[in-house]
């Protein structure tokens, strides 16, 4: 039971950080493609992998430029509460977990995704964009959490646990920079 909750938390995360790029992994990783995937079994395998793998790319190539950053929050902050529901929902399939309501557990894995999207995106605009190694990391980090949800979810739940604290830390940092700012515009006034 726990290691399934750790499964889920990690590729949730994944879908936190990007929105295409866990779901090519995921289909790529099962010979029946996105077979246990809602909503993509309907989709027809073919422009399924064209669609993900060029999105894929832009997320890859396109979140290293402040544009593309900035066209990438806003689609990601619209879609990975959807993307964070279907992996977890994923994951409960793929690894025949006992666990249900379904609906919920969708719902949490959507609520992490969009959390951590939402901290990288206040940092984003606070940072007035993100550093070309932050976004290096994330990459590597999103893929991560992707394969370690099914070959090792303890790691990944903990890896997902980790960038959980560091949403909540940054938002008590987000809170004090708040605070000291309009102190210092009451201050002036």
């Amino acid at each position: 039971m726990i290691i399934g909750i750790l499964a889920i938390l990690s590729a949730s995360a994944a879908a936190g950080m990007r929105i295409a790029l866990p779901l090519l992994i995921v289909g790529f990783l099962r010979s029946d493609l996105w077979s246990q995937v809602p909503l993509l079994s309907a989709i027809p395998p073919p422009v399924l992998i064209g669609v993900l793998t060029s999105w894929s790319l832009f997320e890859l190539f396109g979140s290293k430029k402040l544009l593309g950053q900035r066209i990438l929050q806003i689609i990601q902050l619209i879609f990975s509460p959807l993307v964070g529901g279907l992996l977890a929902v994923t994951v409960v399939k793929i690894s025949n977990l006992e666990m249900s309501p379904l609906w919920l557990i969708g719902v949490i894995g959507g609520s992490l995704a969009f959390v951590l999207k939402l901290v990288q995106v206040g940092w984003f605009f606070r940072l007035k964009g993100l550093p070309i190694w932050v976004i290096f990391i994330e990459d590597i980090i999103c893929i991560l959490l992707v394969l370690f949800a099914f070959d090792a979810p303890q790691n990944g739940g903990l890896i997902a646990l980790m960038l959980l604290w560091i949403a909540i830390r940054s938002s008590t940092a987000w809170r004090k920079w708040y605070n000291q700012s309009s102190q210092i515009s009451d201050n002036d006034n």
